[in-house]
């Protein structure tokens, strides 16, 4: 899953994106509005956090524009992540598009537990996806084939997960890198092909991800 974090307290934002991506996601941080709209122009986010007292103005105009600007990409979800606690402020903020409302200061696990209640708004069920023979726990960062924990790192974890969203279906390595990469990750030093190289020999045999080929991967589903 991709999250854009739009935070202008680099402090924050650095605890929150580190925090998300030992989480096995994939995160890009904006400072301002106009880093957030440059991002947004260029990339499909699954879940966008805005922080709206921004330093070149209100997240919540951002929000707003999302819908009327086609040279924008919405993500699927969005977050508010602010300090404004009145009703006034969270009404407003729901009226302009945010799926949740989390005030500041806020607990890191609740952070993540939202973001996964947002993903279960777009098909998953609970925190735990079984296909076939695999088992993920999103809230425990786990996972097994037949009852076998696999040591899985972040960013295979990470891709399993995006496989396990789409089962029997064709991935096309942009599209593993558009939700499991970030801007962050190195791409010489964790290609696709690498981090799928390690992912298949852990899962072990017989292969459950296929190769398909001119077309991406594809997780075999009952």
């Amino acid at each position: 899953m991709r999250v854009l974090l739009v935070e202008d307290d680099a402090d924050l934002a650095e605890i929150v994106a580190l925090g998300l991506r030992n989480e096995s996601y994939a995160v890009d941080v904006a400072a301002t509005r106009a880093g957030a709209e440059e991002l947004l122009r260029t990339t499909r986010y699954d879940v966008a956090c805005f922080d709206l007292g921004l330093p070149d103005g209100d997240g919540l105009d951002l929000l707003r524009g999302l819908a009327g600007d086609p040279g924008l990409h919405r993500p699927r979800r969005s977050l508010v992540l602010t300090a404004r606690d009145a009703v006034a402020d969270r009404v407003a903020g729901l009226d302009a598009g945010a799926d949740d409302y989390l005030v500041k200061p806020f607990h890191f696990a609740e952070l993540v537990a939202r973001l996964r209640a947002l993903a279960r708004r777009d098909g998953e069920h609970g925190s735990i996806l079984r296909v076939g023979e695999l088992t993920l726990d999103l809230a425990a960062h786990r996972a097994w084939r037949s009852g076998v924990p696999l040591d899985l790192t972040a960013r295979e974890f990470s891709m399993l997960r995006h496989f396990m969203h789409h089962p029997g279906q064709v991935v096309s390595a942009e599209d593993l890198l558009e939700h499991v990469w970030d801007a962050h990750a190195n791409p010489f030093t964790t290609s696709v092909r690498v981090i799928l190289s390690r992912l298949r020999r852990k899962i072990g045999d017989p292969p459950l991800i296929l190769t398909i080929t001119n077309a991406g991967y594809r997780l075999t589903a009952p």
